[in-house]
């Protein structure tokens, strides 16, 4: 047996451990880590792993933690629980219950634009879960909303933090296919790549983020009008509908500002993702002291919880270091290649394998966990078989979306449970969820069908008309550069020269002194 066919298939039984390890629940860093090293003494053991590549891990830790793009997570994180603890999610719920409660699923209509707004200016899933749960459900259930309908509308809401910018999730995604795209790139001959930033990517999410929220409102619409008993109105009275502007004016008016000054100045290209992170928790902080909600207690308590919440995102990222780098140093990323290069239809079938597997993983997995194990092992070969890197990133930002709804480990489904108490059975949440995953993937194939979706606003914002992956006549194989010696295979060097043809190494530097 061949040393290179020993090295795939350990790379492969390395995956497979791996997955197998963190569904028997041990801690996903120290798997990734673990698995990694294991199989890095048996590829030396068989002589398909050269130790030396280990030594690329002190870079690339050093690299994550002077990263100064990552530096906005743990600043978003921390603008998200202040946003929480200001209470600015239970005024906008209560005020906006009141304006569209008139209506057959106003209830629903709320949640959904509550989420909406939270998502833009906090992105903390967990919270936003957990407060709609608290505030919203009792009053659904009081109105006499199915609670199926209820449920699925609290969860799918909640994780539109996911998808709709400021996102950890898409910070991530950027960092990562960012290295991705630089990388083959530079295999395919282009010495000089496009970079991909995170500021890109979340102008990318926009629109299809704006999508999902229009797809969940049309479901609620469609339940109004086909079975008006799952969504009934509420009944107001003249004097709680007095001084109701006001109150939505009131509602409205924090997050809304607070989402102009963090996306606007992204969106608009005053400051990086980094810098208008800081200004967004600088602003958490002025809001949660006009309502009065800020003191060193609260400050303290929010300092913690976002230490725990970075330091666990960071813990596994630096394990799944570990892990691409055996997986690729015993040839793992070769057999990925090769094998969504040979799918039936070309790109269009390696990116539908790609965006199954990391669906299906959303079942088992959380996010960060996929994001770190799937997408630097399958990003730079999709990319290299003419994928455009940021429809690639938002196809993946709301395929993740899916892994907080979908059981058996959809976390958004355990957030809600937690809080339901008796209101909700558990097989109500897991029931209420399927049509929102459904509003999920044909979100995505609309995506798909549309990539413009994803392509057009980053082209105006921040110039240069990126190549749409076209589904229908996307390339099978990698294609280079013309004339590029780093991946030419010389096939034409001793072809007669071509007319308007000039391949750098047979130049014949006529142009090199100008006339």
């Amino acid at each position: 047996m061949s040393t290179v066919l020993i090295g795939e298939l350990l790379s492969v039984a390395m995956f497979v451990t791996t997955i197998g390890a963190v569904l028997l629940g041990y801690p996903v860093a120290f798997t990734l880590a673990g698995v990694a090293l294991m199989f890095a003494t048996l590829g030396m053991a068989f002589g398909v792993f050269d130790v030396a590549i280990l030594s690329a891990l002190v870079g690339r830790y050093f690299g994550t933690m002077t990263n100064e793009t990552l530096v906005a997570v743990p600043l978003f994180v921390f603008m998200g629980v202040m946003l929480e603890r200001s209470k600015i999610a239970e005024q906008l719920l209560t005020t906006m219950g009141e304006l569209f409660g008139a209506l057959r699923g106003g209830l629903g209509y709320s949640v959904v634009i509550v989420g909406a707004l939270l998502a833009a200016s906090t992105g903390i899933v967990g919270a936003t879960v957990v407060t709609m749960g608290l505030l919203s459900l009792p009053a659904m259930m009081r109105a006499g909303y199915d609670p199926k309908l209820a449920a699925g509308t609290i969860c799918a809401a909640g994780t539109l933090g996911q998808i709709i910018p400021p996102s950890t999730v898409l910070i991530f995604v950027g960092d990562i296919l960012q290295g991705a795209n630089q990388q083959a790139q530079l295999e395919l001959g282009n010495l000089a790549p496009e970079p991909i930033s995170v500021g890109q990517l979340f102008a990318g999410a926009m629109l299809p983020g704006l999508m999902l929220v229009g797809l969940y409102l049309g479901w609620i619409l469609f339940k109004s009008i086909a079975d008006p008993r799952s969504c009934p109105p509420l009944e107001m009275n003249d004097e709680q509908r007095a001084g109701l502007p006001g109150r939505v004016l009131g509602a409205l008016a924090p997050p809304l500002l607070l989402m102009l000054a963090v996306l606007g100045s992204i969106l608009a290209g005053i400051a990086t993702p980094t810098e208008s992170a800081s200004v967004g928790a600088v602003g958490a902080m002025l809001l949660a002291g006009v309502k009065l909600k800020f003191n060193h207690a609260i400050l303290r308590e929010v300092m913690r919880t976002t230490l725990g919440i970075t330091s666990m995102v960071f813990v596994i990222l630096l394990g799944a270091s570990v892990f691409s780098l055996v997986f690729r140093g015993l040839g793992g990323e070769n057999l990925v290649h090769d094998a969504l290069s040979s799918m039936p239809g070309g790109a269009f079938g390696a990116v539908f394998a790609v965006m199954l597997v990391i669906f299906v993983l959303g079942f088992f997995l959380d996010t960060f966990e996929i994001i770190f194990i799937v997408v630097p092992i399958a990003a730079p070969a999709l990319i290299k078989l003419g994928v455009d890197p940021l429809w690639l990133g938002v196809m993946i930002g709301v395929n993740l979306q899916t892994s907080f709804l979908t059981p058996p480990f959809g976390f958004a489904l355990f957030y809600l449970r937690g809080v339901a108490g008796t209101l909700l059975r558990t097989i109500d949440i897991y029931k209420g969820v399927v049509p929102f995953v459904a509003l999920q993937v044909l979100g995505m194939a609309i995506l798909w069908m549309v990539p413009g979706m994803a392509t057009s606003l980053p082209a105006k914002l921040f110039g240069g008309e990126p190549p749409a992956f076209d589904a229908g006549q996307a390339p099978s194989s990698p294609v280079a550069s013309s004339g590029s010696p780093v991946a030419d295979d010389f096939s034409d060097l001793f072809e007669p020269p071509v007319p308007g043809h000039n391949p750098p190494y047979r130049d014949n530097f006529e142009d090199l002194v100008p006339e």
